[in-house]
């Protein structure tokens, strides 16, 4: 097993892959000890197919995240983000994850607060359902349209992973990204801030006054974000950056 491991972790890096040595453990785990399951599962990621499509399953704040064929990868970065938000729900307060995925964020705040009620939305079906298997009220619609109307003024936390690449950049990404991932999952507009002006323009009718709005955004999209931040009663906004000192998203509140 030991010289398996050594040798996968050789050919993932000569292929490129910078985690190979972690790549290498989760392949030989979810292979459970077959090896043709294994060549097959190896074959699969170095045509660049997401690692947690292939083992089915990803870490996530501690919390390991079931995530579907099809659906997006929750990032490492985003858990920035959803560490804020834990700090601002209540044990009995309410969340509303947009643009959840496979409920990554959802599955953790419903982790460190079990009393809260935590409620999620995406466009795509396949995320829905897979944030479903996770445990996640998950509703399928753009944005807070699916949002049960009930919530309106009680929400302590929304979170959002919105959309923010800008339509010219998109080809700056990955050259394997959309050979298997969409641009939906993407695509913000001109500017990459489409999606990101509806959230704070549509957030005040959930929010609670003192709730707390967290997207994840990037550059200078913070300081762009501000004028619209401030015309829809939120204040002390928080940049939050990452350990390199990279803008990850925002923290605001609501003080209408």
């Amino acid at each position: 097993m030991a010289s398996d491991l050594v040798a996968l972790t050789t050919l993932l890096e000569n292929a490129g892959f910078v985690a190979a040595d972690e790549e290498a453990e989760e392949l030989i785990e979810a292979a459970d000890a077959a090896a043709a399951l294994l060549d097959a599962l190896v074959a699969r990621r170095l045509t660049g197919e997401p690692l947690a499509w292939i083992t089915g399953t990803v870490s996530f704040c501690g919390v390991t995240i079931r995530v579907a064929p099809g659906v997006y990868v929750p990032r490492w970065q985003t858990e920035l983000l959803a560490r804020r938000a834990v700090a601002r729900l209540p044990e009995h307060g309410c969340a509303i994850d947009l643009c959840t995925g496979a409920g990554a964020i959802a599955t953790t705040l419903r982790a460190a607060r079990p009393g809260a009620r935590v409620v999620a939305s995406d466009l795509d079906e396949r995320a829905v359902g897979c944030a479903r298997s996770n445990g996640v009220e998950a509703y399928a619609g753009d944005l807070f349209a699916p949002v049960p109307p009930s919530l309106a003024g009680t929400v302590a936390v929304v979170a959002a992973v919105v959309p923010y690449v800008p339509t010219p950049e998109l080809g700056l990404l990955q050259r394997d990204t959309f050979v298997f991932e969409t641009p939906l999952s993407y695509d913000g507009g001109p500017d990459g801030m489409d999606l990101l002006r509806r959230v704070v323009a549509e957030s005040p009718r959930f929010l609670r006054p003192g709730g707390a709005l967290l997207l994840e955004l990037g550059g200078e999209q913070a300081d762009a974000l501000r004028p619209d931040l401030a015309a829809h009663g939120f204040e002390e906004v928080d940049v939050i950056v990452d350990e390199d000192g990279d803008v990850r998203g925002i923290e605001a509140t609501y003080a209408p």
